[in-house]
């Protein structure tokens, strides 16, 4: 007799993770299996995964949006839960993911985001393409797609949305205000390539205009104030971003 399909798989994508990777891995259990995709890891990255699965490939990827494309598509799971080395997934959320799975008549959820910088909890003011508050995380295998784009791949999606879940991801997202700048600086070198194979660099005065209409949108509409130094960094970050991407395209070359 032929195995019942497994309900849901939980897959990661990594890059040289090793430090961190087995910190991530211990609290996937929930899931029936887990799918690790290894990216021209020199680390003991795979040494580490295979501590918690055996379900593990190699590649090499330029685009963000093919590396978790092929993720998904290694899956055997109905239902994909991606999740990224720097996050965790506390008991509590991964026991409402089980839930989800087994109860739900939707296609896909998202799952908010608590997002930590050093060891402090930073909830407020992300957003605009520079941190996440939520993402759509939660799936049937076949109704998400990822962009071919660097950073920030756009999604298309072929079925219904649901209700968010309760409970949160804890994302380390940054150690300190120098990995901040670091990422805003691998960030915007990523898009600027994606600006460039697009042809759409834009303009400079829209470019900086959205400088500040993202840092308003972050600071205030989402309210990054109330973070005070972290929320403001957030927020003109967020607004850097989409300037600093225009002019690496346009004034640097490849």
């Amino acid at each position: 007799m032929a195995s019942p399909p497994l309900r849901l798989s939980a897959v990661i994508t990594v890059h040289n993770e090793a430090h961190q990777l087995a910190d991530c891995l211990s609290r996937l259990d929930f899931a029936d299996e887990i799918v690790v995709g290894l990216d021209k890891c020199t680390d003991e990255s795979e040494a580490v995964a295979r501590r918690f699965t055996d379900r593990i490939f190699h590649g090499a990827w330029a685009l963000e949006g093919d590396r978790r494309n092929t993720a998904i598509a290694e899956c055997r799971g109905t239902w994909v839960f991606e999740v990224d080395a720097d996050e965790r997934v506390p008991p509590e959320l991964g026991a409402e993911i089980r839930h989800v799975v087994e109860t739900t008549t939707y296609d896909w959820h998202e799952i908010p985001v608590d997002n930590y910088i050093g060891g402090r909890l930073v909830r407020w003011g992300w957003g605009a393409s520079y941190g996440k508050a939520a993402y759509p995380g939660l799936f049937r295998k076949g109704v998400k797609t990822w962009g071919r784009q660097r950073v920030h791949p756009a999604l298309q999606w072929s079925g219904t949305r649901g209700p968010m879940l309760t409970h949160r991801l804890d994302h380390l997202v940054d150690r300190n205000i120098s990995d901040m700048i670091r990422r805003l600086d691998s960030y915007s070198t990523a898009r600027a390539k994606d600006l460039r194979d697009a042809g759409t660099v834009g303009t400079f005065a829209n470019n900086l205009r959205r400088l500040f209409s993202r840092f308003f949108k972050c600071y205030v509409l989402r309210k990054g104030y109330r973070e005070g130094g972290y929320g403001f960094l957030i927020a003109l970050f967020a607004g850097l971003f989409p300037l600093l991407s225009h002019l690496k395209a346009k004034l640097e070359k490849e």
